[in-house]
């Protein structure tokens, strides 16, 4: 096929940016003009002519904007077969002219949830003629181009001067698939507000824009891109980045976990992630402590790692980090001291976002499985201290308490099997990810022992420690070794059939021990 030559554009867009270019391009190859409301109103007022749709229809723009291109002289230019003789007498008998190019976005629906609007501001921004135009257009792509971005304009005009005036197949094929990619991603995005009307959505579907393509994903020969959903969540989709090279699939992944932890945890928290598990999490007076106390709870790991603080990085704690290779930096702020520090290293990536995630709200999580997906809330769950039980003879200190609160909050963020020992609010020891519960007590153990002989300790810096499980040890052994390791209070779910067993061994231990009721699984 030809390249079609556009006589007559139809373009409705909510987003004006490039629109009076773009017109005046189209005018100037003699195309003709149809558009509505504020878009009419934009190219007249830039000296342009312009033919209302109402003129075309015979109909008023009514129900405030509600009704204005849904109908047969709309869709009938749209959705022609120009080289199919009934359709070329329909549109001749009912007085249809051919739309060559339709230019349409679509209302902001996700921009204006994002803002927290009322729902029925929400509901108003719902469209419901642009997305008809849309696909009719993008089923008539044998003769009909579709642009819904405007960042495509540049391409369409290249195109129309490339090709006499005319856009080829494969360019109104490719157009077509972006419509229809951004339909879609629309429809979901409706999709997913409307579903908490339903206890269990009967269909779900997910909303996403490519925000950039990576250069692979876990490995090199796994191709990848990354995605934002236009939720608005504070983190790795939203922040400001720096300095430094793209980030990478891992990077994004591991910068997420970071950030989502310390969100999690109390005010001036520093959390290091490898491998989206945290090798060292913790609190103190300044981030430039919190940060050396995370450090010394895995050196060898932090290398290399990926460095969240909750508050404003400062120049202090910024030297601290340069100490080592770190591949990103995340926090709400940093100061012009720190940025200055950071910018000798050139391969450092530093992330702002301005303000923390709320951890405590409801989100849902899909991961796809080999013909499916599986579906649930995001683990938001938080535990009362007042809601805490003591199922041993020995009730932990104040201090104690202190400590297990934080030792549970970082287990919820380690992969299971997670057993996580803490002292003075800062890890000193974490297994993660066993198939074995007995084997995470065991790694972290050995991981309290390998601070001591880094800090120079007489003993293993589980030593007076407390110990979190993400969920129950179902046998004594696994808080034997804790115990065996130094560790003086335990923090864990509870439930299991051998739970006296456990309390006796514990009670035997001389050990504090408080259940939860609550699990914390994260594979």
């Amino acid at each position: 096929m030809t390249a079609v030559v556009p006589r007559r554009a139809l373009i409705s867009v909510s987003d004006k940016t490039g629109l009076v270019d773009l017109g005046r391009a189209l005018a100037e190859r003699g195309v003709e003009l149809l558009s509505t409301g504020g878009s009419a109103a934009s190219l007249r007022d830039a000296g342009l002519e312009v033919r209302d749709v109402s003129d075309v229809t015979g109909f008023p723009e009514m129900m405030d904007g509600r009704v204005k291109t849904l109908h047969p002289r709309v869709h009938g230019g749209l959705l022609a077969l120009r080289d199919e003789p009934s359709h070329r007498a329909a549109m001749e008998e009912h007085g249809i002219g051919a739309i060559d190019l339709l230019v349409v976005n679509l209302y902001p629906f996700e921009a204006t949830v994002a803002s927290g609007a009322d729902e029925a501001t929400c509901i108003e921004n719902i469209d419901i003629g642009g997305p008809a135009m849309i696909r009719a257009g993008a089923k008539n792509h044998d003769w009909t181009t579709v642009i819904v971005d405007p960042e495509d304009y540049d391409a369409l005009l290249a195109e129309l001067a490339a090709h006499d005036g005319g856009t080829t197949l494969p360019f109104r094929q490719r157009q077509a698939a972006i419509a229809y990619g951004r339909t879609a991603a629309y429809d979901a995005a409706v999709a997913t507000w409307m579903a908490r009307y339903e206890d269990t959505p009967r269909r779900v579907a997910a909303a996403a824009r490519l925000s950039q393509p990576l250069r692979y994903g876990e490995n090199p020969h796994q191709d990848a891109a990354f995605y934002v959903d236009g939720s608005g969540r504070p983190g790795v989709a939203t922040a400001t980045q720096h300095q430094g090279k793209a980030l990478s699939y891992n990077n994004i992944n591991d910068t997420d976990a970071a950030f989502e932890l310390v969100a999690d945890l109390p005010p001036m928290s520093v959390a290091i992630i490898k491998h989206a598990n945290p090798c060292g999490v913790a609190t103190g007076e300044t981030f430039a402590q919190a940060y050396c106390r995370a450090y010394d709870c895995d050196r060898t790991s932090a290398f290399g790692g990926i460095v969240a603080l909750n508050g404003i990085l400062d120049e202090a704690t910024a030297r601290a980090i340069t100490e080592i290779f770190t591949e990103v930096v995340i926090a709400p702020g940093a100061t012009d001291a720190a940025r200055a520090v950071f910018a000798a290293k050139k391969n450092l990536r530093l992330l702002t976002t301005g303000t923390l995630p709320d951890p405590r709200m409801p989100r849902r999580a899909m991961r796809q499985v080999a013909g499916g997906w599986l579906a649930q809330d995001m683990d938001v769950g938080h535990v009362d201290p007042a809601e805490i039980s003591v199922v041993t003879k020995r009730a932990p200190t104040d201090d104690q308490m202190r400590d297990l609160m934080f030792a549970w909050t970082v287990a919820k963020h380690v992969k299971s099997n997670a057993i996580v020992y803490a002292k003075d609010g800062a890890t000193v020891g974490i297994g993660a990810g066993q198939m074995s519960r007995l084997d995470s007590s065991r790694i972290a153990a050995r991981k309290a022992l390998d601070v001591a002989e880094v800090l120079g300790l007489p003993h293993s810096a589980a030593q007076g420690s407390v110990v979190a499980s993400d969920a129950f040890f179902p046998f004594a052994d696994g808080l034997m070794a804790a115990a065996e390791a130094g560790a003086r209070a335990v923090i864990q779910p509870g439930g299991s059939m051998r739970d006296d067993d456990v309390i006796r061994a514990a009670d035997e231990a001389g050990l504090a021990m408080v259940f939860t009721s609550m699990r914390h699984f994260r594979h």
